[in-house]
């Protein structure tokens, strides 16, 4: 006889922590290519960092770098969206490791937040646009909201129903 697995509904809020997680990745990886694609900003870090560089030379690392950059968002960006899938579908070790990078991403949002509003950047001279305080803002908020809203349904990650496949003919 063969079993089936079926899966019970999807509870409301960790389908919205679902659609949490894969925003924050959006809006992070939105950001990410944004910077990437500051052709004059990568071309005036490479000459800063080896100024002997030729011009070819430098169009080839910028160029390389942004491939580079490009396959880790788009690696981030699946990851995080199939990790979210598999935490809804109501696997417990998807929920943690979401946890644990969520909790990463608060506690660093929060840090670049605290160390802005200080004056703390200002004084190491970095500079934040209000365009990065925007996505680290909005970043910090998402993904704290989505660790909230998966641990308040915790019974769907102790749920396995198992349903037998003869029995489901009758």
């Amino acid at each position: 006889m063969a079993r089936q697995v079926t899966s019970t509904p999807v509870p409301k809020l960790v389908d919205v922590a679902r659609w949490l997680w894969i925003a924050s990745a959006c809006v992070g990886v939105v950001r990410f290519v944004a910077q990437l694609f500051d052709r004059e900003m990568l071309i005036a870090e490479a000459r800063r960092q080896n100024p002997s560089l030729g011009q070819d030379q430098v169009d080839g690392t910028v160029d390389s770098g942004i491939m580079f950059g490009l396959l880790i968002a788009v690696t981030i960006l699946v990851a995080y969206t199939r990790l979210a899938n598999t935490m809804a579908r109501g696997r417990n070790w998807a929920r943690i490791v979401l946890t644990v990078l969520g909790a990463a991403s608060v506690a660093f949002g929060l840090f670049r937040l605290v160390a802005w509003a200080g004056g703390i950047t200002a004084d190491l001279g970095v500079a934040m646009s209000p365009v990065d305080l925007a996505v680290t803002f909005v970043t910090t908020v998402l993904d704290a909201t989505a660790i909230v809203l998966m641990y308040r349904v915790s019974a769907h990650f102790r749920t396995r129903v198992t349903v037998d496949s003869a029995s489901r003919r009758s």
